[in-house]
């Protein structure tokens, strides 16, 4: 399978639509036009580090609506299969379905290699510390999800440009919360950039 382009930088956002949980149409634009939208990408529901980034949105959500930030969850499960895992996992928040994909592949996610997953150390110590603290063992993906597809985030400005575009080096890692409130540097994601993303 060849390579998927990664989006860079100040790159346009695709746009696309997705189903609600309700299986209503969401267009991705109409999230990012009014505030800064941060977009997450899952991989499937049996994955301990899908349920981990999860909940650190969840436990991070309070801030980032404080900030006037827009938040979106995207899966790869059915609208029926979203709304269960995200009445259990991410109760109040925005999740979208994209079981066909579509969205991960525009914004350039693609399969894993074995050495981002299954022969990969990190992933071995977060599946034991995941097991350890949480009793989360890793599972079967249900009907339809790919076991192997990536995960990512990405911070989306309201003209529509990427102004953080996070791929993942391996299935275990995910951004931290603080990246995404506080950004590059401290960078606040909600004043306009003109310039180069350096210190002054």
């Amino acid at each position: 399978m060849p390579n998927i382009a990664h989006l860079k930088f100040n790159d346009s956002a695709p746009d696309l639509e997705l189903r609600d949980v309700n299986d209503m149409p969401v267009r991705l634009s109409s999230l990012w036009k009014k505030q800064v939208l941060i977009l997450a990408f899952t991989r499937h529901f049996g994955c301990p580090q899908c349920k981990e980034m999860v909940d650190q949105l969840v436990a991070a959500s309070p801030e980032i609506e404080a900030k006037n930030l827009a938040l979106a969850i995207v899966t790869q499960g059915t609208p029926e299969q979203t709304k269960a895992f995200c009445e259990q996992r991410a109760p109040g928040l925005l999740c979208l379905a994209d079981p066909e994909r579509k969205a991960y592949n525009a914004y350039g996610l693609e399969r894993a290699s074995l050495w981002q997953t299954f022969l990969s150390l990190n992933v071995w110590r977060s599946n034991r510390r995941l097991k350890s603290e949480r009793g989360w063992d890793t599972e079967l993906p249900p009907k339809g999800q790919d076991a192997m597809q990536m995960a990512g985030t990405f911070v989306i400005a309201p003209d529509g440009r990427i102004r953080l575009p996070y791929y993942y080096d391996d299935i275990a890692d995910h951004p931290s919360a603080d990246l995404l409130l506080r950004g590059v540097m401290g960078m606040d994601w909600n004043q306009i950039f003109d310039g180069p993303v350096a210190p002054k």
